[in-house]
């Protein structure tokens, strides 16, 4: 359209980025459009210079069919290397022999707290399990139990997990394949009740989970 600048375009553009872009990416990925995970290719860079400098209104309505293309390559770019990242989230290690101050190891136990073998015993020599407690944080580890009977009676505990490390942000949580060493369950069986966790920022769950 005529009589339209391009510092008029630059600033409908900057609009919508604010009022679309950031806060998508805000909400739906915990993301800045400026963090290293999403900062534009340098193709992506000239491809927005074009916009810039674009001689049209910048509404999608006066937007040449090139340049709406362009926008929704760099929208949907920026939003798939924000999914990236967010699926790139650290996990537990498969062997973790010491800890930093502010990490526990969840590990799976029995209502007895029989810390004797596999993952439990390593809780009790290494970082502070309590024998004879089954259950909830113990020094620098946290028992979920896993020995009492089938997976829906495992969930009640992994629920519980959950809630409590929603209010301990001031420590991380190392989850180890619970219930997938001696007492007996498949990932595919265990993994689903920690569906929840990967929203909680202080929850690592082993790969795959």
């Amino acid at each position: 359209m005529k009589g339209v600048t391009p510092s008029a375009i630059s600033q409908q553009y900057h609009n919508i980025r604010e009022r679309v872009i950031v806060p998508y990416l805000r909400q739906h990925f915990d993301m800045e459009l400026d963090m290293p995970e999403i900062i534009m290719a340098e193709e992506d860079i000239h491809v927005e210079k074009e916009l810039r400098s674009c001689s049209c209104h910048i509404s999608r309505e006066y937007l040449p069919k090139s340049h709406i293309s362009n926008m929704d390559y760099i929208m949907e770019k920026r939003i798939f290397n924000a999914e990236k990242a967010r699926k790139a989230k650290r996990t537990t290690p498969d062997y973790i022999t010491e800890l930093a101050p502010n990490e526990v190891f969840v590990f799976g136990s029995n209502l007895r707290g029989m810390h004797g073998g596999g993952a439990a015993l390593l809780a009790f020599k290494k970082f502070g399990a309590i024998m004879g407690q089954g259950v909830g944080l113990q020094g620098q580890s946290y028992g979920i139990p896993t020995m009492q009977g089938g997976v829906e009676t495992i969930k009640p505990y992994v629920d519980e997990f959950i809630e409590f490390a929603k209010t301990r942000p001031d420590l991380t949580f190392l989850v180890t394949r619970i219930g997938c060493g001696i007492a007996g369950f498949q990932e595919r069986e265990i993994s689903p009740l920690f569906k929840s966790a990967h929203d909680v920022e202080n929850i690592i769950l082993p790969k795959g989970w």
